[in-house]
């Protein structure tokens, strides 16, 4: 039998499994559970009312949280001339073309966020393989196969976060840390669930909104009430 940690036991018993929580509620009890030694992520996780598998019902995309996640976040730019000047100029980490190309083929990975120019896109498709894999791979549907590299790295920095619904129909998404204020999750998982129910593709049928959970790094998960954390019923329809 599986030995279950004290002070896990103990945020375990703080939360109610059948009960759902408004956002408000959902922040408080996460913070009260967290009890790792460092600044735990918080993470949502929506359960969508659409199927995958099919090209019509993918939900994907980015949005700008407005605190940020907490995480500070190493910017890699596949660019050259002008635009890499321009990303390092806009805070990239790294920027440069064949040769940073060659250099992650070699192994360097320690970036969090790629950026690429469009005429950069052919060379980068080389490492699908490598970025593929880790979620990493310049897509312009969610703003990171762009000219504008200047916005691009400045909103990567700023807390922009990429969603995309995976086979079980769920979207996991960071948008805090417990250090954070319980208003500013709130905030943060608002502006996450407004993204979905804007992206919610108009062949998904019935409930949309199916279900909710807050959580930290080490926390038990926290229920939310879908439809009253949309304020809508686009939750329903």
């Amino acid at each position: 039998m599986t030995k279950i940690a004290k002070k896990h036991r103990e945020a375990l018993q703080k939360v109610d499994p059948a009960k759902k929580h408004t956002l408000e509620e959902a922040a408080e009890l996460v913070k009260k559970c967290a009890h790792a030694k460092f600044d735990e992520t918080v993470e949502m996780a929506v359960r969508l009312g659409v199927n995958p598998k099919y090209a019509d019902q993918m939900v994907r995309g980015a949005i700008v949280l407005p605190h940020g996640t907490g995480q500070k976040v190493r910017v890699l730019v596949f660019a050259k001339g002008d635009k890499e000047r321009e990303a390092r100029d806009a805070g990239a980490d790294f920027a440069g073309a064949d040769e940073l190309i060659q250099k992650v083929q070699e192994g360097f990975l320690d970036f969090d966020r790629v950026i690429a120019t469009p005429d950069m896109m052919s060379s980068v498709g080389k490492l699908g393989r490598i970025l593929g894999t880790r979620g990493l791979m310049p897509n312009p549907k969610v703003g990171t196969v762009t000219f504008d590299v200047t916005k691009a790295v400045q909103e990567a920095k700023a807390g922009k976060v990429q969603y995309r619904v995976e086979k079980a129909g769920i979207v996991h998404c960071r948008i805090g840390k417990v250090s954070f204020t319980e208003q500013q999750l709130v905030d943060n998982a608002q502006a996450l669930i407004q993204a979905l129910v804007r992206a919610k593709p108009s062949t998904a049928k019935g409930i949309y909104l199916r279900s909710i959970a807050m959580s930290s790094t080490m926390g038990p998960g926290v229920r939310i009430d879908p439809l009253a954390a949309a304020g809508t019923k686009e939750a329903e329809a």
